[in-house]
């Protein structure tokens, strides 16, 4: 994930429960039914892309729709593959997609294209976090999953393994810990997932094995439910399994759920 320009008062809240934006249907091939979301994109419009692993595309959802539209993938041959991640170039009016069975980055034209260009491939890296081995020092990582990457060229990281949420200054040799620790209380994480992180530095992470978002501000030891709370579940206010997570221009939040198949929206109140 790139930057975010999000303004968010520090101590903003949202609607307790979510509106369904895109899924919600149960889990098939059908354009009204992704499965297994991973992540998603707002776009400024409000439009949603949606990457949808299991059925290896990404779907448009403009808002209000009903259906979503495949704008990239599904299930052909030498397309996508278990795609992980999406973000627009609107440069070049393109989606780019991290292709992950598929070890490449792809860009998209979103002028009806029907194959992606790949733009990263086979390259050699410069490793910017970790490099020292699996472990929970602070040069150390282990199963990394989301990246944001915030204006200063800092890299987020949220770890699986190790139940918290690093920050990578630009050239340092070891992380600083910014959300996380173990188990369910307001100081720990449980499998965090996605990670955005708004201009002040607040950080807001997935909590995928509690299914809840916390915040974390700039310098916390202990962060705070901002959605649900109220145990896994398909009722409004609850999610089950929630993994990528995007604000709109509002500041009005999208989650994406693993186990509900589903994008549910919350206003900013």
């Amino acid at each position: 994930m790139r930057a975010s320009s999000i303004d968010i008062h520090p101590n903003a809240t949202w609607s307790t429960n979510g509106i369904t934006v895109a899924g919600g249907n149960g889990w098939d091939s059908k354009t009204n039914q992704p499965w297994l979301p991973w992540d998603l994109y707002v776009d400024d419009d409000q439009t949603i892309y949606v990457v949808e692993t299991a059925n290896t595309r990404i779907v448009e959802w403009k808002f209000s729709a009903t259906n979503g539209k495949v704008v990239a993938g599904e299930n052909k041959a030498h397309q996508l593959k278990w795609p992980r991640d999406v973000i627009i170039d609107k440069e070049n009016d393109s989606l780019i997609i991290s292709d992950w069975e598929n070890k490449r980055v792809v860009r998209w034209s979103r002028r009806n294209g029907t194959r992606g260009e790949t733009i990263i491939s086979n390259i050699s890296c410069i490793v910017v976090a970790g490099g020292n081995g699996k472990g929970n020092r602070l040069d150390q990582l282990d199963y990394p999953r989301y990246v944001f990457i915030d204006r200063d060229h800092s890299v987020y990281l949220s770890e699986y393994e190790n139940r918290r949420v690093m920050k990578w200054e630009k050239g340092a040799k070891q992380g600083i810990v910014v959300a996380g620790g173990q188990g369910q209380s307001l100081i720990e994480l449980n499998k965090p997932e996605g990670v955005v992180v708004d201009q002040l530095g607040t950080v807001y992470v997935t909590d995928y094995g509690n299914h809840r978002i916390m915040r974390w501000p700039k310098g916390a030891t202990q962060g705070s439910v901002i959605i649900d709370g109220n145990g896994y579940g398909a009722q409004s206010n609850q999610l089950n399994g929630p993994v990528g997570l995007s604000f709109d221009r509002h500041g009005n939040l999208c989650v994406a759920e693993f186990g509900n198949d589903r994008v549910q929206k919350f206003n900013i109140e």
